[in-house]
Protein backbone atom coordinates (compact mmCIF):
# COMPACT_ATOMS: atom_id res chain seq x y z
CA UNK A 1 0.00 0.00 0.00
CA UNK A 2 2.84 2.85 1.06
CA UNK A 3 4.83 1.85 -1.84
CA UNK A 4 2.17 2.52 -4.49
CA UNK A 5 1.13 5.40 -2.54
CA UNK A 6 4.38 6.78 -3.45
CA UNK A 7 4.68 5.77 -7.06
CA UNK A 8 1.20 7.19 -7.80
CA UNK A 9 2.69 10.72 -6.00
CA UNK A 10 6.04 10.86 -7.07
CA UNK A 11 5.57 9.92 -10.78
CA UNK A 12 5.46 13.04 -12.00
CA UNK A 13 7.57 14.75 -10.20
CA UNK A 14 10.68 11.62 -11.26
CA UNK A 15 9.29 12.84 -14.25
CA UNK A 16 10.10 16.33 -13.80
CA UNK A 17 14.17 16.02 -12.22
CA UNK A 18 15.22 13.42 -14.64
CA UNK A 19 16.76 15.76 -16.64
CA UNK A 20 17.88 18.47 -13.27
CA UNK A 21 21.71 17.81 -11.90
CA UNK A 22 21.81 16.16 -8.65
CA UNK A 23 22.20 18.96 -6.33
CA UNK A 24 19.39 20.20 -7.61
CA UNK A 25 17.22 16.73 -7.42
CA UNK A 26 18.28 16.98 -3.82
CA UNK A 27 16.71 20.10 -3.12
CA UNK A 28 13.32 19.61 -4.63
CA UNK A 29 12.91 16.35 -2.43
CA UNK A 30 14.40 17.66 0.48
CA UNK A 31 11.32 20.26 0.08
CA UNK A 32 8.99 17.78 -0.97
CA UNK A 33 9.87 15.12 1.91
CA UNK A 34 9.72 18.48 4.48
CA UNK A 35 6.30 18.99 3.68
CA UNK A 36 4.96 15.48 3.70
CA UNK A 37 6.63 15.57 7.22
CA UNK A 38 4.94 18.03 8.34
CA UNK A 39 1.51 17.08 7.26
CA UNK A 40 2.30 13.77 8.92
CA UNK A 41 3.07 15.59 12.17
CA UNK A 42 0.00 17.22 11.84
CA UNK A 43 -2.58 14.11 11.40
CA UNK A 44 -0.65 12.51 14.16
CA UNK A 45 -0.85 15.86 16.64
CA UNK A 46 -4.97 15.42 15.67
CA UNK A 47 -5.86 11.93 15.80
CA UNK A 48 -4.44 12.17 19.23
CA UNK A 49 -6.31 15.02 20.31
CA UNK A 50 -9.41 13.77 19.26
CA UNK A 51 -8.98 10.30 20.28
CA UNK A 52 -7.96 11.88 24.02
CA UNK A 53 -10.97 14.37 24.12
CA UNK A 54 -13.35 11.67 22.52
CA UNK A 55 -12.96 9.09 25.43
CA UNK A 56 -12.26 12.13 28.48
CA UNK A 57 -14.20 14.69 27.49
CA UNK A 58 -17.38 13.61 29.53
CA UNK A 59 -15.02 12.75 32.67
CA UNK A 60 -17.19 14.08 35.86
CA UNK A 61 -13.97 15.34 37.76
CA UNK A 62 -15.90 14.81 40.83
CA UNK A 63 -15.45 11.14 41.40
CA UNK A 64 -12.45 8.75 40.76
CA UNK A 65 -12.02 8.35 36.95
CA UNK A 66 -11.72 4.34 37.23
CA UNK A 67 -12.04 4.04 33.80
CA UNK A 68 -8.06 5.51 33.73
CA UNK A 69 -7.81 1.57 34.93
CA UNK A 70 -9.27 0.65 31.43
CA UNK A 71 -8.37 2.97 28.91
CA UNK A 72 -4.64 2.62 28.68
CA UNK A 73 -4.95 -0.99 28.30
CA UNK A 74 -7.89 -0.97 25.81
CA UNK A 75 -5.39 1.22 23.18
CA UNK A 76 -2.45 -1.09 24.12
CA UNK A 77 -4.71 -4.14 22.89
CA UNK A 78 -6.01 -2.21 19.39
CA UNK A 79 -2.31 -1.11 19.02
CA UNK A 80 -1.17 -5.01 19.11
CA UNK A 81 -3.54 -6.40 17.10
CA UNK A 82 -3.09 -3.93 14.59
CA UNK A 83 0.35 -4.45 14.38
CA UNK A 84 -0.01 -8.38 15.01
CA UNK A 85 -2.33 -9.01 12.60
CA UNK A 86 -1.85 -6.01 9.93
CA UNK A 87 1.33 -4.96 10.16
CA UNK A 88 2.96 -8.22 10.65
CA UNK A 89 6.43 -6.14 12.02
CA UNK A 90 7.92 -4.57 14.67
CA UNK A 91 7.58 -0.70 14.77
CA UNK A 92 8.41 -0.09 18.08
CA UNK A 93 11.29 2.05 19.83
CA UNK A 94 11.21 4.26 16.00
CA UNK A 95 14.68 5.82 16.48
CA UNK A 96 16.37 2.55 17.42
CA UNK A 97 14.98 1.14 13.91
CA UNK A 98 16.51 4.09 12.12
CA UNK A 99 19.55 3.82 13.31
CA UNK A 100 19.52 0.13 12.38
CA UNK A 101 18.41 1.21 8.80
CA UNK A 102 21.29 3.66 8.51
CA UNK A 103 23.68 0.69 9.57
CA UNK A 104 22.81 -2.89 8.25
CA UNK A 105 20.36 -1.68 5.63
CA UNK A 106 21.49 0.92 3.54
CA UNK A 107 19.12 3.38 4.85
CA UNK A 108 15.99 1.51 3.62
CA UNK A 109 12.84 1.15 5.39
CA UNK A 110 9.98 -0.56 4.26
CA UNK A 111 7.20 1.45 2.55
CA UNK A 112 4.32 0.70 5.50
CA UNK A 113 6.53 2.32 7.97
CA UNK A 114 5.08 5.24 6.51
CA UNK A 115 1.90 5.28 8.03
CA UNK A 116 1.81 2.19 10.80
CA UNK A 117 3.53 4.03 13.41
CA UNK A 118 1.43 6.94 13.54
CA UNK A 119 -1.56 4.72 13.48
CA UNK A 120 -0.56 2.64 16.13
CA UNK A 121 0.50 5.50 18.16
CA UNK A 122 -2.27 7.68 18.13
CA UNK A 123 -4.55 4.72 19.08
CA UNK A 124 -1.80 3.55 22.50
CA UNK A 125 -1.12 7.35 23.31
CA UNK A 126 -4.76 8.96 22.71
CA UNK A 127 -6.59 5.50 24.92
CA UNK A 128 -3.78 7.26 27.24
CA UNK A 129 -1.24 4.50 26.95
CA UNK A 130 2.27 6.43 29.28
CA UNK A 131 4.79 7.58 25.76
CA UNK A 132 5.61 9.74 23.17
CA UNK A 133 4.60 10.75 19.51
CA UNK A 134 8.12 11.46 18.97
CA UNK A 135 9.55 8.79 18.24
CA UNK A 136 7.23 7.49 15.86
CA UNK A 137 6.51 10.14 13.63
CA UNK A 138 10.56 10.53 13.38
CA UNK A 139 10.16 7.04 12.11
CA UNK A 140 7.50 8.10 10.10
CA UNK A 141 9.63 10.85 8.19
CA UNK A 142 12.55 8.46 7.68
CA UNK A 143 10.95 6.10 5.99
CA UNK A 144 9.20 8.83 4.07
CA UNK A 145 12.63 10.10 2.92
CA UNK A 146 14.00 6.44 2.42
CA UNK A 147 10.93 5.52 0.06
CA UNK A 148 11.31 8.51 -1.86
CA UNK A 149 14.75 8.34 -1.88
CA UNK A 150 14.61 4.56 -3.08
CA UNK A 151 11.92 5.39 -5.34
CA UNK A 152 13.78 7.76 -7.31
CA UNK A 153 16.72 5.69 -7.78
CA UNK A 154 19.00 7.65 -5.16
CA UNK A 155 22.68 6.73 -3.86
CA UNK A 156 23.27 5.07 -0.44
CA UNK A 157 25.08 8.48 -0.07
CA UNK A 158 21.51 10.57 -1.18
CA UNK A 159 19.42 8.16 0.12
CA UNK A 160 20.76 8.63 3.78
CA UNK A 161 20.42 11.91 3.78
CA UNK A 162 16.67 12.03 2.41
CA UNK A 163 16.40 10.08 5.40
CA UNK A 164 18.17 12.21 7.86
CA UNK A 165 15.80 15.18 6.03
CA UNK A 166 12.68 12.72 6.97
CA UNK A 167 13.66 12.56 10.21
CA UNK A 168 14.34 16.36 11.09
CA UNK A 169 11.42 17.42 9.29
CA UNK A 170 9.69 15.18 11.64
CA UNK A 171 11.03 16.77 14.70
CA UNK A 172 10.79 20.39 13.58
CA UNK A 173 6.80 20.01 12.55
CA UNK A 174 5.98 18.02 15.70
CA UNK A 175 7.98 20.86 17.74
CA UNK A 176 7.85 24.05 15.52
CA UNK A 177 11.72 23.79 15.96
CA UNK A 178 13.76 23.60 12.42
CA UNK A 179 17.01 24.01 14.10
CA UNK A 180 16.52 21.43 16.67
CA UNK A 181 15.47 19.12 14.05
CA UNK A 182 18.57 19.39 12.17
CA UNK A 183 20.77 19.29 15.42
CA UNK A 184 18.50 16.10 16.42
CA UNK A 185 19.67 14.45 12.67
CA UNK A 186 23.39 15.40 13.09
CA UNK A 187 23.87 14.35 16.68
CA UNK A 188 21.92 11.11 16.76
CA UNK A 189 20.96 9.51 13.32
CA UNK A 190 24.04 10.61 10.81
CA UNK A 191 27.46 11.24 11.16
CA UNK A 192 30.35 12.46 8.57
CA UNK A 193 28.24 15.43 7.32
CA UNK A 194 29.61 18.28 5.64
CA UNK A 195 28.05 21.65 4.76
CA UNK A 196 26.61 20.89 1.60
CA UNK A 197 24.82 18.12 3.11
CA UNK A 198 23.39 20.20 5.55
CA UNK A 199 21.64 22.77 2.87
CA UNK A 200 18.82 19.91 2.54
CA UNK A 201 18.38 19.05 5.77
CA UNK A 202 17.60 23.01 6.47
CA UNK A 203 14.87 22.59 3.73
CA UNK A 204 13.34 19.94 5.09
CA UNK A 205 13.03 21.43 8.67
CA UNK A 206 12.37 25.00 7.03
CA UNK A 207 9.18 23.52 5.69
CA UNK A 208 7.79 21.02 7.87
CA UNK A 209 7.68 23.32 10.15
CA UNK A 210 5.75 25.89 8.39
CA UNK A 211 3.05 23.15 7.61
CA UNK A 212 3.02 23.26 11.62
CA UNK A 213 2.51 27.37 11.82
CA UNK A 214 0.19 26.95 9.23
CA UNK A 215 -2.17 24.29 10.42
CA UNK A 216 -1.70 24.95 15.05
CA UNK A 217 -0.70 28.94 14.64
CA UNK A 218 2.44 30.90 15.13
CA UNK A 219 2.59 29.92 19.03
CA UNK A 220 5.06 27.74 20.77
CA UNK A 221 3.85 24.27 21.17
CA UNK A 222 4.49 24.93 25.07
CA UNK A 223 3.77 28.61 25.79
CA UNK A 224 5.26 29.52 29.59
CA UNK A 225 5.58 32.37 31.78
CA UNK A 226 9.56 32.78 32.22
CA UNK A 227 11.30 34.67 34.86
CA UNK A 228 14.74 36.53 34.33
CA UNK A 229 17.70 34.46 34.41
CA UNK A 230 19.40 35.40 37.80
CA UNK A 231 23.49 35.25 38.13
CA UNK A 232 22.80 33.88 41.87
CA UNK A 233 21.11 30.68 40.57
CA UNK A 234 23.48 29.29 38.77
CA UNK A 235 24.34 26.69 42.11
CA UNK A 236 20.75 26.10 41.94
CA UNK A 237 21.23 24.82 38.02
CA UNK A 238 24.43 22.71 38.30
CA UNK A 239 22.25 20.95 41.52
CA UNK A 240 19.95 20.33 38.40
CA UNK A 241 22.33 19.39 35.47
CA UNK A 242 23.61 17.03 38.55
CA UNK A 243 20.05 15.59 39.42
CA UNK A 244 18.92 15.27 35.90
CA UNK A 245 22.12 13.10 35.25
CA UNK A 246 21.19 10.67 37.68
CA UNK A 247 17.52 10.49 36.39
CA UNK A 248 18.68 10.01 32.73
CA UNK A 249 21.33 7.02 33.98
CA UNK A 250 17.97 5.45 35.80
CA UNK A 251 15.71 6.61 33.03
CA UNK A 252 18.20 4.40 30.46
CA UNK A 253 18.84 1.17 32.35
CA UNK A 254 15.40 0.79 34.09
CA UNK A 255 13.39 1.44 30.76
CA UNK A 256 15.76 -1.30 29.50
CA UNK A 257 15.49 -3.82 31.89
CA UNK A 258 11.97 -3.56 32.54
CA UNK A 259 10.78 -3.78 29.11
CA UNK A 260 12.93 -6.90 29.18
CA UNK A 261 11.42 -8.31 32.05
CA UNK A 262 8.21 -7.90 30.94
CA UNK A 263 8.89 -9.24 27.17
CA UNK A 264 9.67 -12.53 28.87
CA UNK A 265 6.12 -13.33 29.23
CA UNK A 266 5.98 -15.53 25.99
CA UNK A 267 2.42 -15.33 25.82
CA UNK A 268 1.44 -12.00 24.08
CA UNK A 269 -2.15 -12.05 25.65
CA UNK A 270 -0.76 -12.61 29.16
CA UNK A 271 1.57 -9.90 29.01
CA UNK A 272 -1.13 -7.37 27.60
CA UNK A 273 -3.20 -8.24 30.95
CA UNK A 274 -0.29 -8.01 33.11
CA UNK A 275 0.85 -4.48 31.60
CA UNK A 276 -2.46 -3.06 30.84
CA UNK A 277 -3.39 -4.21 34.34
CA UNK A 278 -0.20 -2.49 36.35
CA UNK A 279 -0.43 0.63 34.30
CA UNK A 280 -4.22 1.37 34.79
CA UNK A 281 -3.37 1.22 38.10
CA UNK A 282 0.07 3.83 38.29
CA UNK A 283 -2.44 5.77 36.00
CA UNK A 284 -5.50 5.62 38.70
CA UNK A 285 -2.87 6.80 41.63
CA UNK A 286 -0.96 9.34 39.12
CA UNK A 287 -3.33 10.63 36.56
CA UNK A 288 -0.60 12.76 35.19
CA UNK A 289 1.04 9.49 33.67
CA UNK A 290 -2.32 9.72 31.54
CA UNK A 291 -1.25 10.03 28.01
CA UNK A 292 1.81 12.05 27.38
CA UNK A 293 1.31 14.07 30.25
CA UNK A 294 1.72 17.30 28.74
CA UNK A 295 -1.19 18.98 30.25
CA UNK A 296 0.48 18.56 33.38
CA UNK A 297 3.16 20.12 31.76
CA UNK A 298 1.88 23.03 30.76
CA UNK A 299 0.78 23.66 34.36
CA UNK A 300 4.47 23.26 35.60
CA UNK A 301 5.44 25.84 33.12
CA UNK A 302 3.09 28.48 33.91
CA UNK A 303 3.79 28.70 37.97
CA UNK A 304 0.98 26.83 38.94
CA UNK A 305 0.46 23.46 40.38
CA UNK A 306 -1.53 20.85 39.36
CA UNK A 307 -5.10 20.24 40.89
CA UNK A 308 -6.10 16.78 41.08
CA UNK A 309 -8.82 16.91 43.75
CA UNK A 310 -11.73 13.89 43.07
CA UNK A 311 -9.31 12.67 40.42
CA UNK A 312 -7.11 10.17 42.63
CA UNK A 313 -7.11 9.37 46.29
CA UNK A 314 -3.31 10.30 46.20
CA UNK A 315 -4.55 13.85 46.23
CA UNK A 316 -4.62 14.32 49.73
CA UNK A 317 -0.72 14.66 49.50
CA UNK A 318 -0.68 18.02 47.27
CA UNK A 319 -2.55 19.44 50.30
CA UNK A 320 0.90 19.25 52.54
CA UNK A 321 3.52 21.83 51.28
CA UNK A 322 6.07 18.97 52.27
CA UNK A 323 4.64 16.49 50.57
CA UNK A 324 3.94 17.94 46.94
CA UNK A 325 7.61 17.43 46.04
CA UNK A 326 7.45 13.54 46.79
CA UNK A 327 4.10 13.25 45.00
CA UNK A 328 5.74 14.34 41.93
CA UNK A 329 9.04 12.65 42.49
CA UNK A 330 6.86 9.44 43.01
CA UNK A 331 5.65 10.97 39.19
CA UNK A 332 9.15 10.92 38.04
CA UNK A 333 10.03 7.50 39.41
CA UNK A 334 7.13 5.53 38.01
CA UNK A 335 7.10 7.63 34.54
CA UNK A 336 9.57 4.60 33.53
CA UNK A 337 7.69 1.99 34.41
CA UNK A 338 4.23 3.17 32.74
CA UNK A 339 5.95 3.61 29.61
CA UNK A 340 7.99 0.26 29.78
CA UNK A 341 4.71 -1.17 30.53
CA UNK A 342 3.24 0.60 27.75
CA UNK A 343 5.61 -0.56 25.14
CA UNK A 344 6.31 -3.74 26.33
CA UNK A 345 2.28 -4.51 26.78
CA UNK A 346 1.86 -4.01 22.97
CA UNK A 347 1.35 -0.05 22.70
CA UNK A 348 3.22 1.52 20.45
CA UNK A 349 5.40 4.88 21.20
CA UNK A 350 8.90 6.86 21.82
CA UNK A 351 10.95 7.72 25.34
CA UNK A 352 11.14 10.93 23.84
CA UNK A 353 7.77 12.58 25.37
CA UNK A 354 8.71 11.00 28.19
CA UNK A 355 12.09 12.41 28.54
CA UNK A 356 10.80 15.52 28.52
CA UNK A 357 8.07 15.02 30.80
CA UNK A 358 10.33 13.60 33.62
CA UNK A 359 12.70 16.37 33.40
CA UNK A 360 9.81 19.33 33.42
CA UNK A 361 9.16 16.93 37.04
CA UNK A 362 13.00 16.83 37.93
CA UNK A 363 13.35 20.79 37.12
CA UNK A 364 10.19 21.32 39.47
CA UNK A 365 10.99 18.74 42.30
CA UNK A 366 14.15 19.96 42.94
CA UNK A 367 12.64 24.08 42.20
CA UNK A 368 9.87 23.29 44.97
CA UNK A 369 12.74 21.53 47.21
CA UNK A 370 14.80 24.73 47.01
CA UNK A 371 12.44 26.86 47.75
CA UNK A 372 10.59 25.41 50.83
CA UNK A 373 14.07 24.93 52.43
CA UNK A 374 14.17 28.59 52.38
CA UNK A 375 17.49 29.92 51.79
CA UNK A 376 18.51 33.71 50.46
CA UNK A 377 16.43 33.80 47.82
CA UNK A 378 13.84 31.58 46.20
CA UNK A 379 13.92 30.21 42.55
CA UNK A 380 11.69 30.87 39.77
CA UNK A 381 9.85 26.90 39.34
CA UNK A 382 8.67 27.48 35.80
CA UNK A 383 12.71 28.27 34.80
CA UNK A 384 13.73 25.16 36.62
CA UNK A 385 10.82 23.21 34.98
CA UNK A 386 12.06 24.37 31.15
CA UNK A 387 15.48 23.99 31.73
CA UNK A 388 15.08 20.94 33.26
CA UNK A 389 13.63 19.44 30.12
CA UNK A 390 16.79 19.88 28.30
CA UNK A 391 18.62 18.97 31.23
CA UNK A 392 17.15 15.23 30.90
CA UNK A 393 17.01 15.24 27.46
CA UNK A 394 20.23 15.98 27.32
CA UNK A 395 21.45 13.19 29.45
CA UNK A 396 19.13 10.24 28.40
CA UNK A 397 19.57 11.34 24.22
CA UNK A 398 23.05 12.33 24.55
CA UNK A 399 22.74 14.87 21.98
CA UNK A 400 23.12 18.26 24.28
CA UNK A 401 22.95 20.99 21.35
CA UNK A 402 19.64 18.96 20.41
CA UNK A 403 18.27 19.68 24.08
CA UNK A 404 19.47 23.21 24.30
CA UNK A 405 17.67 24.12 21.14
CA UNK A 406 14.86 22.32 20.87
CA UNK A 407 13.52 23.25 24.72
CA UNK A 408 14.63 26.96 23.67
CA UNK A 409 12.45 26.97 20.59
CA UNK A 410 9.21 24.96 21.27
CA UNK A 411 9.15 27.19 24.73
CA UNK A 412 10.37 30.09 23.20
CA UNK A 413 13.17 30.80 26.64
CA UNK A 414 16.21 31.90 24.99
CA UNK A 415 16.56 34.45 27.71
CA UNK A 416 17.56 31.38 29.69
CA UNK A 417 19.94 30.08 27.32
CA UNK A 418 22.86 30.12 30.13
CA UNK A 419 20.99 27.76 32.22
CA UNK A 420 19.69 25.92 29.61
CA UNK A 421 23.95 25.33 28.39
CA UNK A 422 25.17 24.96 31.86
CA UNK A 423 22.33 22.16 32.89
CA UNK A 424 22.39 20.30 29.77
CA UNK A 425 26.32 20.23 29.73
CA UNK A 426 26.75 18.65 32.97
CA UNK A 427 24.09 16.50 32.53
CA UNK A 428 25.23 15.05 29.54
CA UNK A 429 29.11 14.84 31.01
CA UNK A 430 27.92 13.29 33.88
CA UNK A 431 26.02 10.77 32.35
CA UNK A 432 28.30 9.83 29.76
CA UNK A 433 30.96 9.38 32.13
CA UNK A 434 28.38 6.73 34.18
CA UNK A 435 26.58 5.23 30.81
CA UNK A 436 27.93 5.52 27.39
CA UNK A 437 25.53 5.06 24.90
CA UNK A 438 22.13 6.85 24.82
CA UNK A 439 18.81 5.16 25.30
CA UNK A 440 18.57 4.38 21.35
CA UNK A 441 21.48 3.16 21.00
CA UNK A 442 22.40 1.03 24.13
CA UNK A 443 21.25 -2.24 22.89
CA UNK A 444 22.44 -1.99 19.04
CA UNK A 445 25.74 -1.04 20.01
CA UNK A 446 26.00 -3.98 22.46
CA UNK A 447 25.38 -5.75 18.90
CA UNK A 448 28.13 -3.81 17.24
CA UNK A 449 25.80 -2.31 14.87
CA UNK A 450 26.10 1.36 15.47
CA UNK A 451 27.29 3.68 13.46
CA UNK A 452 28.87 6.48 15.19
CA UNK A 453 30.41 9.98 14.42
CA UNK A 454 34.04 8.34 14.40
CA UNK A 455 33.86 7.74 10.39
CA UNK A 456 36.51 4.71 10.58
CA UNK A 457 34.08 2.83 12.89
CA UNK A 458 31.17 3.69 11.39
CA UNK A 459 32.40 2.45 7.57
CA UNK A 460 33.66 -0.42 9.43
CA UNK A 461 30.34 -1.32 10.78
CA UNK A 462 28.61 -1.06 7.37
CA UNK A 463 31.42 -3.81 6.39
CA UNK A 464 29.98 -7.74 6.48
CA UNK A 465 32.67 -10.18 6.86
CA UNK A 466 30.52 -12.60 4.86
CA UNK A 467 30.97 -10.30 1.70
CA UNK A 468 34.39 -10.17 1.98
CA UNK A 469 35.37 -13.64 1.89
CA UNK A 470 37.57 -14.82 -0.73
CA UNK A 471 36.71 -18.85 -2.03
CA UNK A 472 38.92 -19.47 -5.06
CA UNK A 473 41.87 -20.96 -2.74
CA UNK A 474 42.05 -24.76 -3.28
CA UNK A 475 41.57 -27.14 -0.23
CA UNK A 476 43.80 -29.97 0.01
CA UNK A 477 43.04 -32.95 2.40
CA UNK A 478 44.92 -33.26 5.75
CA UNK A 479 46.46 -36.40 4.86
CA UNK A 480 46.83 -36.16 1.08
CA UNK A 481 50.91 -36.48 -0.24
CA UNK A 482 52.95 -34.19 -1.79
CA UNK A 483 52.13 -35.48 -5.09
CA UNK A 484 48.64 -34.54 -4.42
CA UNK A 485 49.38 -31.51 -3.10
CA UNK A 486 51.85 -30.26 -6.17
CA UNK A 487 48.58 -31.40 -8.46
CA UNK A 488 46.48 -29.27 -6.81
CA UNK A 489 48.96 -26.10 -6.64
CA UNK A 490 49.60 -26.62 -10.64
CA UNK A 491 45.94 -25.78 -11.22
CA UNK A 492 46.00 -23.21 -8.61
CA UNK A 493 46.43 -19.26 -8.96
CA UNK A 494 46.54 -18.89 -5.15
CA UNK A 495 49.73 -19.15 -2.77
CA UNK A 496 47.92 -20.68 -0.05
CA UNK A 497 46.14 -24.04 0.40
CA UNK A 498 43.64 -24.38 3.41
CA UNK A 499 44.10 -28.09 5.05
CA UNK A 500 40.66 -29.36 6.06
CA UNK A 501 39.90 -33.16 7.12
CA UNK A 502 37.00 -35.37 5.83
CA UNK A 503 34.36 -33.40 7.60
CA UNK A 504 35.46 -30.24 6.00
CA UNK A 505 36.73 -28.62 9.18
CA UNK A 506 39.73 -26.12 8.55
CA UNK A 507 42.60 -27.85 10.42
CA UNK A 508 45.56 -25.01 9.30
CA UNK A 509 47.08 -24.29 5.60
CA UNK A 510 50.66 -25.25 4.02
CA UNK A 511 51.69 -22.18 1.79
CA UNK A 512 53.90 -22.51 -1.43
CA UNK A 513 56.30 -21.23 0.56
CA UNK A 514 56.52 -24.19 2.57
CA UNK A 515 57.03 -26.86 0.07
CA UNK A 516 59.59 -25.19 -2.52
CA UNK A 517 62.28 -26.72 -1.74
CA UNK A 518 60.39 -30.37 -1.74
CA UNK A 519 57.82 -29.94 -4.24
CA UNK A 520 60.30 -31.48 -7.44
CA UNK A 521 61.38 -34.04 -5.54
CA UNK A 522 59.53 -36.45 -7.25
CA UNK A 523 60.81 -39.31 -5.47
CA UNK A 524 59.47 -38.38 -2.09
CA UNK A 525 55.59 -37.84 -3.45
CA UNK A 526 54.20 -40.66 -1.90
CA UNK A 527 56.03 -40.59 1.21
CA UNK A 528 55.37 -37.25 2.52
CA UNK A 529 52.17 -35.70 3.53
CA UNK A 530 50.40 -32.37 3.98
CA UNK A 531 50.70 -32.61 7.64
CA UNK A 532 54.48 -33.07 7.24
CA UNK A 533 54.09 -28.84 5.61
CA UNK A 534 51.60 -27.76 7.55
CA UNK A 535 51.12 -24.56 9.70
CA UNK A 536 48.25 -23.41 12.10
CA UNK A 537 46.30 -20.50 11.27
CA UNK A 538 47.15 -17.89 13.81
CA UNK A 539 43.68 -16.94 14.22
CA UNK A 540 40.03 -17.87 12.57
CA UNK A 541 37.29 -15.30 11.49
CA UNK A 542 34.35 -16.27 11.81
CA UNK A 543 31.49 -15.83 9.22
CA UNK A 544 28.88 -13.78 11.54
CA UNK A 545 31.65 -11.78 13.03
CA UNK A 546 31.55 -7.66 13.16
CA UNK A 547 34.79 -5.93 11.10
CA UNK A 548 35.81 -4.16 13.98
CA UNK A 549 36.78 -7.50 16.01
CA UNK A 550 38.18 -8.47 12.89
CA UNK A 551 40.86 -5.95 12.26
CA UNK A 552 41.14 -6.29 15.78
CA UNK A 553 42.81 -10.17 15.44
CA UNK A 554 44.50 -8.85 11.67
CA UNK A 555 46.80 -6.61 14.50
CA UNK A 556 47.34 -8.86 16.94
CA UNK A 557 48.48 -11.31 14.93
CA UNK A 558 50.11 -9.58 12.13
CA UNK A 559 48.95 -12.03 9.71
CA UNK A 560 47.32 -10.81 5.86
CA UNK A 561 45.00 -13.62 5.44
CA UNK A 562 42.92 -15.42 7.80
CA UNK A 563 40.80 -18.18 7.40
CA UNK A 564 36.58 -18.15 7.86
CA UNK A 565 35.07 -21.04 9.35
CA UNK A 566 31.29 -20.88 10.57
CA UNK A 567 30.68 -22.00 14.73
CA UNK A 568 31.43 -25.68 14.21
CA UNK A 569 35.31 -24.92 12.44
CA UNK A 570 33.90 -25.63 8.70
CA UNK A 571 35.92 -24.37 6.11
CA UNK A 572 34.65 -21.22 4.15
CA UNK A 573 37.00 -19.29 2.76
CA UNK A 574 39.69 -16.44 3.42
CA UNK A 575 39.53 -13.17 4.07
CA UNK A 576 42.74 -10.52 3.56
CA UNK A 577 43.65 -7.25 4.92
CA UNK A 578 43.91 -6.32 1.40
CA UNK A 579 40.56 -7.09 0.37
CA UNK A 580 39.31 -5.21 3.67
CA UNK A 581 41.13 -2.08 2.81
CA UNK A 582 39.75 -2.09 -0.58
CA UNK A 583 36.00 -2.54 0.34
CA UNK A 584 36.91 -0.05 3.03
CA UNK A 585 38.16 2.60 0.65
CA UNK A 586 34.97 2.11 -2.04
CA UNK A 587 32.59 2.35 1.67
CA UNK A 588 34.42 5.09 2.31
CA UNK A 589 33.63 6.87 -1.09
CA UNK A 590 29.66 5.92 -0.36
CA UNK A 591 29.46 7.31 2.75
CA UNK A 592 30.93 10.57 2.36
CA UNK A 593 28.77 13.26 2.09
CA UNK A 594 30.66 16.05 0.07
Amino acid sequence: MGRRIVKDILAPLRRLLKRLPERDVMIVLALFVGISCGVAAVILKLCIHYIHDGITSWFSGEIYNYLYILYPGVGMLLAMLFVRYVVKDNIGHGVTKVLVAVSKNESKIKPHNMWTSMLASSVTIGFGGSVGAEAPIVYTGAAIGSNVARYMGLSYKNMTILLGCGAAGAVAGIFKAPLAGVLFTLEILLFNISMSSILPLLLSTISATVISYLSFGSNPPFQCTISPFEMGNIPYYIILGLFCALCSVYFTRMTLWLEDKIKSIQRPYLRWGIASLSLGLLIFLFPPLFGEGYGCLHGLLNGGDINLDGQTVLSFMLNTAWMVPVFFLLVLILKVFSMSLTNAGGGVGGTFGPTLFMGAIAGFVISRTINLIGGPMSVPEQNFVLVGMAGLMAGVMQAPMTAIFLIADMTGGYELLIPLILTSTISYAVTRSIEPYSIYTKRIAKRGELLTHDSDQAVLTLLKTGDLIEKDFKTVKIDATLGELVDVVSVSTRNIFPVIDSRKHFQGFVSLEDIRRDMFKTDQYDTLHVYNFMRSAPAYVYIDEKMDSVMNKFEKTGAWNLPVVDRDRTYIGFVSKSKIFSAYREQLKQVSHD
